[in-house]
């Protein structure tokens, strides 16, 4: 395995040799071996971390698996990942499919694989006394609507919160829905058209490309790394496509949990600037973060950048509040669309979620809830380690691990071992915008305690023991 690298080129020296094994890869075939990192470090002529970061963005786009003590080798779905004249990308019914399914298990079946927390972690007696607060405070709340662009006390709480990320915004750029997903759909509605392209972080968030199907926009996944977008293949994707729109995740929604870094922040709004496309960054985790960092809105100052948020998570996900910060005209735009679809949000969540910020009783509950997910995230991270389990990145916190066993080539085959154990998991294939087969899932680290997860993290298949075959 060899080829010239161009040290003139624009594209950077690790780029050039993740695309020219990306080649080899293609001519080669599944299940072929590659060779070692020193051994690709001496036939290329570069760094040994040139060679790691290769690999790793070969491992993130599917491609390439690592088999402790063996080496790497090419992965099962290689060939439909590679393009998509050899794919299928997932239809509206693969995703709606697997949303039905979650909804739909024996309420007894332990959920390892679902976004939403555990309803025995949540905390009832804050929530109810702002619930009645509301009630006896305010009979509108329960009878009228709210105003279109959302309770105007909220807005501007919600304001002073984006100001602890160093985001400003006035109180009228600020739109409120009916949780995140209906700030995507709005979104979606409005800024895109059949035939539009898009690009969309994968592994991402399979709603999302549900909602980008329905509107038959075509998607383009770009590989999501530890620090954010992979920025040297979005730079190579430009050169083909021309974008409206990149989805992106600041910190946690992205199934690897991972935070954005500065360096990859700063590339990423040059290269919108450049090429003329917003951004949409998606931030509905941002309550589980113990210490900020940094988001794409506070160095664009929301100009290209289009900031979402959600306090459904973390509340209740009966009580959908959400938020869509952007500047003036897309606002007075999204507020057209959201009068159109469904009239306004709920005036009564608005005012409970109000209540809650204003006593103080939610940032005391984000602070607890942010404190034991970390605790959960540090055991399930000793447990799959122990168990001979790969994690594609230690996230910063949130609730999500994206991991793979070895021993498992398929994540639809640990699907049914879970199955078999009373557990729910999705297979990673819906986490990917270009399809295929990938050995990859994600579980909800809130639920990793319970003794069915136990028993399966520690030996998801009991004919074939973790760290056998």
């Amino acid at each position: 395995m060899k080829w010239e690298i161009d040290q003139d080129s624009s594209l950077p020296v690790v780029a050039q040799v993740a695309e020219g094994m990306r080649d080899w890869i293609a001519r080669h075939g599944v299940g072929s071996r590659l060779p070692s990192i020193r051994r690709l470090s001496n036939d290329m002529g570069i760094s040994r971390n040139t060679a790691i970061e290769a690999y790793e963005r070969l491992v993130a786009q599917g491609l390439v698996c690592s088999r402790p003590g063996s080496g790497f080798y090419v992965t099962d779905g290689a060939s439909r990942a590679l393009g998509r004249k050899d794919r299928e990308a997932p239809s509206l019914d693969d995703v709606t499919d697997e949303m039905w399914r979650l909804f739909q298990v024996h309420e007894q079946t332990l959920k390892l694989g679902c976004g939403w927390l555990p309803t025995h972690w949540r905390e009832g007696d804050d929530l109810a006394y702002a619930i009645r607060h509301v009630t006896r405070q305010s009979r509108s709340g329960l009878f009228d609507y709210s105003t279109p662009l959302g309770t105007p006390e909220l807005r501007s709480l919600i304001r002073e919160r984006m100001r602890l990320l160093d985001i400003e915004a006035d109180a009228n750029q600020i739109l409120l829905t009916g949780g995140g997903s209906h700030a995507l759909d709005l979104l979606v509605r409005l800024t895109l058209e059949p035939g539009d392209t898009v690009f969309v972080e994968s592994p991402g968030y399979y709603n999302l490309f549900g909602l980008l199907r329905l509107q038959r926009v075509k998607v383009i996944g770009v590989p999501r790394l530890s620090g954010g977008p992979d920025v040297e293949r979005m730079e190579s994707l430009l050169k083909t496509h021309k974008p409206r729109l990149l989805f992106t995740n600041s910190v946690f929604q992205n199934p690897t949990g991972t935070t954005l870094v500065p360096t990859v922040a700063h590339r990423v709004l040059q290269l919108a600037e450049k090429h003329d496309f917003q951004i949409v960054e998606d931030d509905i985790y941002a309550d589980f973060q113990h210490a900020p960092t940094i988001r794409l809105a506070a160095l664009d100052g929301l100009r290209r950048v289009i900031y979402l948020g959600s306090f459904s998570k973390s509340l209740s996900c009966s009580l959908r509040v959400g938020f869509i910060a952007a500047g003036p005209r897309l606002i007075k735009q999204l507020v057209d669309v959201k009068m159109l679809t469904s009239i306004a949000s709920s005036r009564f969540a608005e005012q409970v979620v109000k209540t809650m910020l204003e006593n103080g009783s939610y940032r005391k509950l984000a602070e607890r809830l942010s404190t034991r997910l970390s605790e959960q995230m540090a055991s399930t991270l000793e447990l799959v380690g122990t168990a001979g389990w790969e994690v594609f990145a230690e996230p910063a916190g949130g609730m999500f691990l994206w991991i793979r066993h070895p021993a498992v080539a398929s994540s639809g085959r640990l699907v049914e071992l879970a199955q078999r154990a009373g557990i729910s998991l999705s297979p990673g294939d819906v986490f990917l915008p270009e399809g295929g087969h990938s050995p990859w899932t994600r579980i909800n680290v809130a639920y990793a305690r319970d003794p069915r997860a136990l028993r399966f993290l520690s030996c998801p298949d009991d004919d074939e023991p973790v760290g056998g075959g």
